[in-house]
């Protein structure tokens, strides 16, 4: 939502499409978009740089704007001595990447809004978050100051700051190059660390803010079934019921915020992200394979309807993000307070409120109620005299309830472009979530999201990043095209049509020309060849997001075993081979690095399925979760897979292959996954 309170002469970010830059075309800081025409000028004029970086859906950046930028006073002062560049991070990662790290190379704290100053050369001299007016005023006096009197010293610490983020990973993190091999028990500790770090009462990890880092639950999923773990197993599945029945969750929408500011998963910070409920679609759907547990089908079944009515534009592309605020307030569109929820429940008022911890007072603040599953559904309904089943059914009719009245309210603000990674973590999640539940709609709404992104985000085998009024724009980075390459190998594992394999290997083979450094064998996070930036910055450590790196290669593992390419499988062996030791010591920061390296402890079962019934087989064979296997089907086409050519036959066969050496082949899927392997115990 653009405010602006009287009529303000348009800045230049009134032509770009982003919704955060178009939020800030009427301050009256003269604001440019990043572009050669800014940084023209900063050399021209001898100014420093301001760059402001934030996202739609950032509520301290909203802060900011409303107390500095929109302040006539402070934007005069910018104006004055500074060329001012905003930035959406979520449209450029990239220099996001870089001025992030610079900041954290200064001693500060990053997050958003990350506000850097720039020498005119682009290089980082000071910088920081948020600031109140009071001290961003300060901060902008002392910068113009120092800039005019102390010019020697700032080029001096630039440089040094310069020197520091232009640093290899190799030398960064003391990273050593070798052909080290797998062994179980490496991985088996790797595990045991991360187990000592679950939060035995709340699950999750033993951190306030808590994020879900579905990359750290996915391995330890994996982990469990691999190595016959099923203590480890009902741990993952504590931690995702605790998530399913807090704050985080809109129990009324579907769809998760981003995480939780306490460390129970009671009071979120409201923001939507695709990226999180792309994810956490796929892990609970693999945990609902795993378990059978109905709480998870209940999400997996509200977050696909929310992704789909709030989330989905026309043409089947996912929007990016949902605000936090509504009418200038944290979380109003989602809270209650007593009172309205007395109005409109009537006779259900009572066992709601004890399912959800309402409380007359309000349970958060301001008098408001989160809604926050405090009991299993079982017991409230015995509390009340109501079995499970007719507790859920009233439960259907109040939530419909509620729901309407909440939509009289202002909306969180959208974030209409659509960015190709993200989208890339949806398919895969609604691909997992075919599989988990069977149902063709979802399946129909991968296939449907995958040729949007391929015929409209895909031009001449080169992804683009962004989406918006019928326009792809921004070349895409290493985060989308690992992203995207995944989603279209998970669409070939439940449609078996080998062109999404084709796809995957043509997006993949540019990542190798324009992506990669021969120096460590690892990725670029963005393309050099598009633009010169001052540093070439590779992403290793996973986070909210896994790691480019870490995506990307898994993808050549399983597409070098599809394709039968011994470069693929090489260039992705050693990747994982040169962050190893980092990985032992620090597994929190390189979970999707851990599910790579357990998928080398355990040979990756190559599965495939010959005969008249084998794309039906093969559904069916996935209807349970099974970690580390590629799977093919042989149909009716004239480009055979490379994995598929010579398994052929009327009568229907398994052939479960490692290392393209197969075992005796079998007729059922139940004797296939007998010959599946396990992590071992040596």
């Amino acid at each position: 939502m653009i405010r602006h309170t009287e009529v303000m002469k348009a800045n230049h970010l009134i032509k770009s499409k982003s919704i955060y830059l178009q939020q800030h075309a009427y301050n009256p800081v003269e604001w440019y978009p990043w572009s050669k025409e800014a940084l023209e000028k900063a050399k021209l004029e001898n100014k420093p740089i301001l760059v402001s970086i934030g996202y739609s859906a950032c509520h301290w950046c909203h802060v900011m704007e409303g107390e500095s930028f929109e302040a006539k006073d402070v934007a005069k002062l910018m104006n004055a001595h500074f060329i001012c560049i905003k930035i959406d991070r979520e449209e450029r990662p990239d220099l996001d990447n870089i001025y992030m790290e610079a900041v954290q190379v200064m001693g500060l704290q990053g997050g958003w809004p990350l506000n850097v100053f720039l020498l005119p050369n682009q290089k980082p001299f000071y910088g920081g978050t948020y600031f109140s007016k009071e001290q961003w005023i300060q901060v902008l006096s002392g910068v113009a100051q120092a800039f005019s009197q102390q010019y020697d010293d700032l080029v001096k610490s630039a440089e040094g700051f310069g020197q520091s983020i232009e640093r290899s990973v190799i030398e960064k993190y003391g990273l050593k190059k070798g052909k080290s091999k797998f062994f179980p028990e490496t991985i088996r500790q790797i595990a045991k660390d991360l187990i000592g770090k679950i939060d035995p009462v709340w699950g999750g990890m033993k951190r306030v803010p808590k994020f879900p880092m579905p990359v750290i639950w996915s391995f330890l999923l994996d982990m469990a079934i691999l190595d016959d773990h099923e203590d480890l197993g009902e741990k993952v599945c504590f931690t995702l019921e605790k998530m399913a029945m807090g704050g985080i969750y809109d129990h009324l929408g579907g769809g998760f915020c981003r995480y939780s500011v306490d460390g129970e998963w009671f009071a979120p910070h409201f923001e939507k992200m695709l990226y999180d409920n792309g994810q956490l679609l796929s892990l609970y759907s693999k945990a609902y394979q795993y378990s059978a547990n109905a709480l998870f089908r209940e999400k997996i079944t509200e977050t696909i309807s929310w992704l789909l009515n709030d989330m989905c534009g026309p043409e089947m592309g996912f929007y990016s993000a949902l605000d936090a605020d509504s009418d200038g307030e944290e979380g109003r569109f989602y809270t209650w307070t007593f009172s309205e929820l007395k109005d409109l429940l009537g006779d259900d008022l009572n066992w709601f409120c004890q399912l959800y911890g309402i409380k007359e007072q309000g349970n958060w603040e301001a008098g408001k109620n989160i809604l926050y599953q405090t009991l299993p559904y079982v017991e409230v309904g015995e509390n009340f005299g109501f079995t499970q089943e007719a507790l859920l059914s009233k439960l259907r009719e109040v939530k419909l309830k509620l729901k309407e009245k909440r939509e009289s309210r202002t909306r969180p603000g959208l974030d209409d472009k659509i960015i190709s990674g993200w989208n890339g973590w949806v398919i895969k999640g609604l691909c997992d979530a075919y599989l988990a539940l069977g149902e063709e709609e979802i399946r129909n709404t991968a296939v449907r999201t995958g040729n949007f992104i391929w015929h409209h985000m895909v031009i001449e085998n080169e992804l683009y990043r962004s989406y918006k009024g019928g326009q792809a724009y921004t070349p895409a980075f290493l985060e989308d095209y690992a992203a995207v390459i995944q989603s279209f190998i998970s669409l070939y594992k439940i449609s078996f049509d080998s062109f999404w394999l084709r796809r995957a290997e043509l997006l993949a083979q540019r990542v190798l020309r324009n992506f990669h450094d021969e120096e460590d064998e690892m990725f670029y996070f963005n393309d050099p060849k598009i633009e010169k930036l001052i540093a070439n910055k590779k992403e290793l450590f996973d986070n909210v997001i896994p790691s480019s790196n870490s995506v990307m290669a898994r993808n050549l593992h399983q597409l070098g075993l599809y394709l039968y390419n011994d470069t693929y499988l090489a260039q992705a062996k050693s990747m994982l081979q040169l962050v190893s030791d980092m990985l032992i010591k620090e597994p929190d920061f390189l979970a999707n690095w851990a599910s790579f390296y357990l998928e080398q402890s355990v040979p990756t079962a190559e599965i495939v399925i010959a005969g008249k019934e084998a794309s039906t087989l093969g559904l069916s064979f996935q209807k349970t979760y099974h970690p580390n296997i590629i799977i093919a089907a042989e149909v009716k086409t004239t480009d055979v897979l490379p994995i598929l050519a010579d398994k052929v036959g009327g009568k229907t066969t398994f052939y479960v292959c490692f290392n393209k050496t197969c075992k005796q082949p079998v007729e059922t899927i139940d004797a296939a996954i007998r010959q599946l392997p396990k992590l071992p115990n040596t």
